[in-house]
């Protein structure tokens, strides 16, 4: 009975710590969630002459495959719809939702070099998808905006993308979805902050900076 008691005592204690963290999080989530921490980090063979990843490679190396497997389907998704890759698709969907923002800021908002992003903006506006004008208030400024071509090529291109995503993630149930946006989110949320921030700074500063409290 003891023994019960404590068991049970742990579960909420780590029931109450994982609802702390996620607290939009379900109970099937959190328990999903206990299954995947109860599982051991695999010991990675090693091998002459072979580079083998820890399991933080591992882990990277995974979500950029996926990554990879994401652009390659929906630029071919893309076909037809006048925009050439799924970054356009990107900056489209950026200025729609904006509300008609600068060029740095559509950019930047898809992590996308400028001089990238810039020349993605020239044909999209060649195209007559994106307009730009001068701000109100400061005429220094050019913003831009979708045009009403550009709405009808974003909600063709939006239906293609959608069938992507939904074919790219079909093996995952809905609160797996849910949890893995639950944990990779705030990895998202560290870097979204800090990305632009530190570009000029050599990767040992970066590195300092992103683990000086590991």
């Amino acid at each position: 009975m003891a023994e019960f008691i404590n068991q049970t005592v742990e579960l909420i204690t780590l029931w109450g710590q994982f609802q702390q963290q996620y607290p939009e999080a379900s109970l099937k989530e959190f328990f999903s969630y206990q299954a995947a921490t109860a599982v051991k980090a695999e010991k990675i063979p090693t091998a002459d002459g072979k580079l083998l990843p820890d399991i933080n490679g591992r882990l990277v190396i995974l979500l950029r495959r996926i990554g990879k497997f994401h652009i390659s389907y929906s630029n071919k998704a893309l076909e037809g719809t006048e925009l050439d890759q799924i970054e356009e698709f990107g900056i489209l969907v950026t200025i729609h939702n904006m509300g008609n923002p600068i060029k740095s800021e559509a950019i930047y908002n898809n992590i996308i070099e400028l001089s990238s992003g810039t020349n993605m903006l020239i044909r999209m506006k060649k195209k007559g998808l994106v307009t730009e004008y001068n701000d109100t208030e400061d005429k220094r400024v050019k913003r831009l905006k979708v045009t009403k071509k550009g709405e009808k090529v974003l909600n063709l291109a939006k239906d293609q993308v959608l069938k992507v995503a939904k074919m790219i993630v079909q093996d995952l149930s809905d609160e797996d979805k849910q949890l893995c946006m639950q944990l990779l989110g705030p990895i998202d949320k560290r870097f979204s902050g800090l990305y632009q921030k530190q570009k000029s700074k050599s990767f040992d500063e970066i590195y300092r900076e992103n683990t000086e409290e590991l």
